[in-house]
């Protein structure tokens, strides 16, 4: 039975990956008295007079909601919300098995920004964060921006910034191997949706200086007509040499190839006229943009991918659920670059120097010690960019 049998067969079988189970004991009329009414009244009305005891009188400190409309659903595309729901599931999977925290899935049906906005904005107060899911590009662009304007807790797109985050962690190691400098790096994105512009932003934040993007037409350059504002403005702070040309173009004397789009783009030829030493994070699934024996027998360094069955696997489930465990443990107001930047570096961290090695540039997700790595570097990354609502415990 090979994967995909095995994993339908499983999912009849479960009936859901998720089950609401009572933290308290209803087993006399007392705790039935003290859980529900006449006492249940209290903690209501205490968060009545204020609201912040919502978050010690409920479970929504550590409760997060997984929201899509089902439009960009794991390489499978438009789907539809309903379609989207073992996808959601799932993610809460992660959520609570890798970083102990609770998530529900919510599958919003409209594919309106506004609308879509104003249903999460409705319900945020049930929780304490919002995990952006599988939302097509440029809307979740927008999204993204107009959320974090309406609700006091923190909005995260995982396809943009966990992807982004992992990444980057994989860069600074694999830099760090290589002997050269992030600032020196010349740094080639192909694939402009959602992570692509998000992995040149923070790849910005880092230091690195030189990065081109490219999209189906080529390189991008300031004042070509693009998909969306966020592209736009990151066009005017990448390719500050205002090349234009193919993938092939942008790829010769480049230190980083990233890919975030389509099987079999790149060619030997396009690796062995990079830099030396240089790093291939071919992140295309379930083929990715070069096979990692190509890309090595090309001369490349370093090998990622978003798989599993090979080494270096950029896998999100290391990042937003320390990502989350930190934000919520301060009652952050939102996910800062600041908070973001040091989960990548906590993750690049979480490798021994005595493991380092070209096949393993990032953790390993099944790693215990990783998400808490992340968790406390973003608890500080919050407290110092003045986000933070309460000191961790």
């Amino acid at each position: 039975m090979d994967i995909m049998e095995k994993a339908l067969a499983a999912h009849h079988e479960w009936h859901g990956k998720l089950d609401i189970r009572s933290k308290v004991a209803i087993k006399d009329r007392d705790s039935l008295s003290v859980a529900y009414t006449p006492g249940v009244a209290r903690p209501c009305l205490e968060i009545e007079k204020d609201n912040a005891l919502s978050y010690d009188l409920t479970g929504r400190a550590n409760l997060v909601a997984v929201i899509t409309d089902g439009t960009a659903v794991l390489g499978l595309g438009d789907i539809g919300p309903l379609a989207a729901m073992p996808v959601m599931e799932g993610k809460c999977a992660l959520f609570i098995e890798f970083g102990g925290v609770s998530a529900i899935p919510l599958c919003v049906n409209t594919k309106d920004p506004d609308e879509f906005c104003k249903t999460v904005a409705n319900i945020a107060g049930s929780f304490g964060g919002i995990n952006l899911e599988d939302i097509s590009a440029p809307r979740c662009f927008e999204i993204e921006k107009k959320l974090k304007t309406m609700v006091d807790i923190p909005v995260f797109h995982d396809d943009q910034h966990g992807t982004a985050v992992v990444a980057s962690a994989a860069i600074i190691n694999a830099a760090k191997l290589a002997g050269k400098e992030l600032s020196e790096l010349k740094t080639v994105i192909n694939g402009a949706g959602a992570a692509g512009v998000a992995i040149a932003n923070m790849l910005l934040t880092l230091g690195i200086k030189d990065i081109t993007m490219i999209n189906s037409k080529g390189i991008v350059c300031d004042g070509d007509k693009l998909s969306s504002e966020a592209l736009a403005d990151l066009a005017k702070r990448t390719n500050l040499a205002h090349k234009h040309g193919t993938l092939a173009d942008a790829m010769q004397g480049a230190d980083v190839f990233i890919g975030v789009s389509k099987p079999n783009l790149v060619t030997p030829e396009m690796v062995k006229s990079m830099n030396a030493k240089p790093f291939i994070f071919a992140m295309a699934n379930p083929t990715p943009e070069i096979m990692p024996d190509l890309a090595k027998e090309a001369g490349a360094f370093v090998v990622g991918t978003g798989r599993s069955d090979f080494p270096n696997q950029i896998n999100n489930v290391l990042a937003f659920p320390g990502i989350f465990k930190g934000a919520l443990a301060v009652r952050a107001s939102d996910i800062t670059e600041g908070m973001k930047r040091a989960a990548a570096f906590a993750l690049a961290n979480a490798v021994k120097p005595e493991d380092l090695s070209p096949d393993c540039v990032i953790p390993n997700p099944f790693d215990p010690t990783v998400a808490e790595s992340v968790a406390n570097a973003v608890m500080q990354a919050a407290i110092e960019d003045g986000v933070a609502r309460v000191k961790p415990q």
